[in-house]
């Protein structure tokens, strides 16, 4: 008899397990969390985590065109940390080049360089980095001078002349490399769009979940309308959050507003809309509230932390990273916020990241009446 209870329990157990496996198997978002999200957690970590700068763009400005200059140029573009896309007109061309966002590191050689090393054995050559990362720019000055000395050092021993190279390193708009300046525009952005998302996601879902959304549909109040009163008093909550963040960035944390404020406000009340409407999206999307703050907490923090420029330099990233970088909001405020807030560029150059999320919110705002559903 025991071994007849023991063989039927078994069998019992194993029906269990089969039927909890089909039960996996037929849930499709249960087997993308188990299955698919390891893959992409590791991908993510594997390349986008990296405090090696990669592929930074670079600005030259060489009067002389001598040989020692050319050399120097040609291991700066040999090495896999630079690369050298564009000749300068003259050295105060490098201000307008980090002005438009094309380089991070710009060299500037003095005149007649190549003959002033032969005759004095010395010369010099100014490094001008944007340090809005200060990291980034410590990083890249410290590539470049270590180039530069590999080329001094080559020079000596070919010669036993005692040339001397001198790199002089600028830093542009944080001379003092105060880690503020880089954290308080990527703080800035996820804290909003986490916040308005998580706010906006769960509107709709709590409809439904406590039933009020039979009263909302049986009304005439049409989609938009409905997604719009939603979006309103989160709004107006949203603009007092970042009234605090600026104040506390500016009064606690000692980063200046160097540009237009108003334009700072103009691209922050924009995101801060794109949020609201990437949360209401959600909403219209999951079921359940525990759904969307999953949705709308965890889903976003992973990329907004990763790939968004706010901790690790997009430029050293996988192409096909810098490519999913380009639809997530946040890298383009924080692109903005760092050009109107710390760069003090005026709101011309910050154009495109405007056209940028007009374009994402218009999608959401879309994207949400369409998925809206007039019917339970």
């Amino acid at each position: 008899m025991g071994t007849k209870s023991n063989s039927r329990l078994s069998a019992v157990n194993g029906q269990l397990i089969k039927k909890e496996f089909r039960h996996i198997f037929r849930d499709k978002r249960a087997m993308l969390i188990l299955l698919a999200m390891p893959v992409v957690q590791i991908i993510l970590f594997g390349f986008a985590i990296t405090n090696e700068v990669k592929n930074a763009q670079v600005a030259v400005f060489d009067p002389s065109r001598d040989a020692s200059t050319t050399r120097i140029t040609e291991r700066l573009q040999a090495s896999r940390y630079f690369d050298v896309v564009r000749r300068l007109g003259s050295a105060a061309e490098a201000d307008e080049a980090f002005k438009e966002g094309t380089v991070s590191l710009a060299v500037i050689f003095g005149e007649n360089f190549d003959e002033n090393l032969w005759r004095t054995g010395e010369a010099a050559i100014q490094l001008i980095a944007d340090a809005t990362d200060p990291n980034q720019a410590a990083t890249l000055t410290g590539y470049a001078s270590s180039i530069i000395a590999d080329y001094q050092q080559e020079l000596l021993q070919l010669h036993s002349v005692p040339f001397r190279v001198t790199a002089q390193v600028r830093m542009l708009y944080n001379p003092q490399l105060q880690g503020a300046y880089n954290f308080v525009p990527g703080v800035m952005g996820m804290i909003l769009i986490l916040i308005c998302a998580m706010m906006t996601s769960i509107a709709i879902v709590r409809e439904k979940e406590t039933g009020t959304m039979e009263a909302l549909l049986v009304s005439p109040v049409k989609p938009f309308a409905l997604i719009f009163s939603k979006l309103v008093p989160y709004f107006a909550l949203s603009v007092v959050n970042l009234a605090t963040i600026l104040l506390l960035s500016v009064y606690v944390l000692n980063v200046p507003v160097t540009g237009s404020l108003l334009g700072l406000m103009m691209l922050s009340l924009l995101y801060i809309f794109v949020s609201l409407a990437l949360g209401m999206l959600i909403s219209t999307l999951v079921a359940t509230q525990v759904a969307a703050m999953l949705a709308s907490g965890m889903a976003l923090m992973l990329p907004v932390m990763l790939l968004s420029g706010m901790i690790f330099p997009v430029e050293s990233m996988p192409e096909i990273l810098q490519w999913l970088s380009s639809i997530v909001p946040a890298r383009w405020y924080i692109n903005g916020v760092k050009k109107l807030m710390i760069e003090g560029l005026p709101v011309a150059s910050s154009m495109k990241e405007f056209a940028v999320l007009s374009l994402m919110a218009a999608a959401f705002v879309a994207v949400s009446i369409k998925k809206f559903k007039t019917r339970l």
